[in-house]
């Protein structure tokens, strides 16, 4: 038989077959309509008003449990079994507030340098057993901690253990290392004249905070402190700071705090304590009357915004009427600020502010990145709506939306290992008690409207903000000028005075 006649003869069986199914299915399907229950239709939807949000539900996070090795090493252990896989971030208390004054950059070019070579392990070597084993290894300093982060499968934890005490007890900072890295900086550091949205943070904490104030430095250096970085500075930064007695090490995963004290102690029971230098306890300089900073980005097509001042620190009693005042003014996208300059004016993707707590007083932020044609009229909505939170009642219904957002929020949060690992660290970093969230949506819950605005009128003051402005100054400049609400100084990107 020719191919072309088999082709042909298969297609009614098959049709028939198919036919067959289709009866098949048809009866099953007629003889479950026939007996199960017909279900109504739904009710009409309002589609006039967004749905009634369901009231926060009482959150059970898993507990911290703790102990201290004798060395002064703390050590805290959230269990979560349902997944086999373990997060551990081990914390010094080694940031950027520990920069000499004239060399900014070293706590992160020394965090950058740990995981280039440790113990008996290149560079290389390191990063190929982080892979053999399924890890996600990273190290990385911010302005008060370094951070040496793991995520790895449980079967495969007292290996990747093996690797992070390499990494912060035996580095050995090779020379070539520190040269390729301080390489890769001073690069980096030039491609930030192409980038305003790097520019506008570098120049508005100088000019916030001063250069005596450890926040206003650049914690990723400047041209010459980079020039100046070298071996014998990273060990001695490494020996001063990184002791047991400055770390703490938070586990989140499928193990228990016994399995974690001995495979920690294992590895870490041997490490020497030290004297550290205390922290630095620098206040920020009295408040200014407002001005406007301009960091000259000709052809830019967009100008990069930053308005505010020195706000407050995390401890502060006032952190929840402030983070549900904050999702009010702009800490959600249906907050004022976004709604306003994106939604109804089309200036920006995006508008927000928020408070950045630290230990010492963080700034409090709002922030766009609008088309260059609308800086001025949008530094006007701006100000418009950092004066109307201040100024005005908030409705009851926007304050119960914002309450809502936040404790129906942080469930999520809670919902992996990685996750839950960043809401503790938050609480380990700042030193606040580990059963904080028990409380933590009562709390918010408890915010009135009298408690938004006073904590809108005790820490936001339009009258002291600074207010950096990265762009095409000659197409900017008239405009804000015209707004007739604060002298103006060019500066550049380490918020220098400029002609």
């Amino acid at each position: 038989m020719r191919r072309g006649h088999g082709r042909t003869a298969a297609r009614p069986h098959g049709s028939i077959g198919a036919a067959i199914t289709t009866r098949r299915a048809l009866a099953v399907l007629v003889s479950l309509c026939g007996t199960a229950p017909v279900r109504p239709l739904p009710a009409q939807v309002d589609r006039s008003r967004p749905p009634a949000l369901p009231p926060a539900q009482p959150l059970r996070v898993p507990a911290v449990q703790s102990a201290r090795l004798p060395n002064g090493l703390e050590l805290l252990v959230v269990e979560m079994h349902e997944v086999p896989v373990v997060n551990v971030s081990l914390v010094v208390r080694a940031g950027s507030e520990r920069d000499p004054r004239d060399l900014p950059g070293l706590a992160s070019f020394s965090a950058n340098m740990l995981d280039e070579g440790a113990g008996s392990r290149s560079a290389l070597d390191i990063a190929e057993e982080a892979a053999f084993l399924g890890a996600q290894f990273s190290t990385a300093a911010g302005y008060e901690w370094t951070t040496v982060s793991l995520h790895v499968p449980r079967r495969q934890l007292p290996a990747a253990l093996d690797l992070v005490a390499d990494v912060v007890r035996r580095p050995t900072f090779p020379d070539s290392e520190v040269t390729r890295q301080r390489d890769l900086r001073r690069t980096a550091i030039l491609q930030l004249r192409d980038q305003p949205t790097a520019q506008a943070p570098i120049a508005f904490n100088a000019i916030l905070y001063g250069p005596t104030h450890p926040y206003g430095w650049p914690a990723g250096g400047t041209e010459a402190s980079t020039a100046t970085l070298n071996r014998e500075r990273v060990e001695e930064f490494w020996r001063t700071y990184y002791r047991p007695n400055n770390t703490r090490v938070l586990i989140v995963g499928d193990l228990t705090l016994a399995e974690a004290r001995r495979l920690i102690s294992e590895r870490f029971g041997s490490w020497a304590r030290g004297d550290v230098p205390p922290l630095p306890a620098d206040e920020p300089p009295a408040a200014a009357s407002r001005a406007f900073y301009l960091v000259d980005k000709p052809g830019a097509a967009q100008s990069v915004i930053r308005i505010g001042h020195v706000g407050v620190a995390r401890h502060t009693p006032d952190y929840y009427a402030l983070e549900v005042m904050n999702t009010i003014l702009g800490g959600s996208f249906t907050s004022r600020l976004n709604q306003n300059l994106r939604e109804t004016r089309g200036y920006t993707y995006g508008a927000g502010s928020g408070f950045n707590y630290r230990r010492l007083r963080g700034p409090f932020l709002a922030t766009a990145s609008v088309v260059t044609a609308k800086t001025d009229s949008s530094l006007i909505e701006f100000f418009k709506e950092l004066r109307r939170i201040r100024d005005s009642v908030v409705p009851d219904e926007e304050l119960a939306k914002a309450r809502s957002y936040i404790a129906l929020s942080l469930p999520n949060e809670f919902e992996t290992t990685r996750g839950t690992a960043a809401q503790f660290l938050d609480l380990v970093l700042n030193d606040l008690p580990l059963d904080w969230y028990r409380t933590y949506i009562e709390r918010i819950n408890a915010v009135t409207v009298a408690d938004v605005q006073r904590v809108a009128r005790g820490y936001i003051n339009p009258d002291h903000f600074v207010v950096v402005v990265v762009g095409d100054r000659s197409q900017i400049e008239t405009g804000i000028r015209a707004l007739n609400e604060g002298p103006i100084s060019p500066r550049d990107l380490w918020g220098q005075t400029v002609p």
